[in-house]
C-alpha cells in the first residue's frame, strides 16, 4: 500500500472526508493495482493528538502519500518527519479522489493548519 485517502465510510465508493486526524476511516490503496482496504483511524476519537496518532499509524505501515482536505500543524509535522507526502482534495468519493491524484490534479500541502498550499512538486515516490 502506498497511498491513503481519508474517508467517511469504509468503502472505495464512499465519501472522502476532509478531516485527516478526525476522519473515521483511512483507505489504504495500492495506486498501481487499485487494491484497497479500509482501516479505522486510531485518532478519530482521541481527546487530543488525533492527527499525530493518525500520522504514526501511517508511518508504521510505510505509507508514502496521504490525501485529505486539512492537516493540522501537529499532523503535518508528524507526516513530514516520516517523509509522507501530503496532498489536498476538495471532495467526492474515495475513488474520484484517487483518480484526481493519479491525474496529478491535486495540490501538494506545504504547511499544517491550512486548507490549500504548495509543497513539493509532483507525486514522487510512493512506498
Amino acid at each position: 500500500m502506498n497511498l491513503v485517502i481519508s474517508a467517511s465510510t469504509p468503502s472505495f465508493e464512499g465519501q472522502f472526508d476532509q478531516r485527516f486526524g478526525r476522519c473515521p476511516y483511512l483507505i489504504l490503496i495500492d495506486a498501481d493495482s487499485r487494491d484497497w482496504r479500509a482501516e479505522k483511524n486510531p485518532g478519530c476519537r482521541a481527546s487530543t493528538g488525533a492527527g499525530t496518532q493518525a500520522a504514526q499509524f501511517l508511518a508504521q505501515r510505510n505509507v508514502g502519500t496521504v490525501v485529505s482536505g486539512h492537516f493540522g500543524p501537529n499532523a503535518f509535522a508528524a507526516l513530514d518527519a516520516a517523509d509522507i507526502r501530503m496532498y489536498q482534495a476538495e471532495g467526492g468519493t474515495v475513488e474520484s479522489v484517487l483518480d484526481s491524484y493519479l491525474a496529478d490534479e491535486l495540490k501538494p500541502v506545504q504547511t499544517g493548519g491550512q486548507k490549500a498550499s504548495r509543497r513539493r512538486g509532483g507525486r514522487g515516490r510512493g512506498r
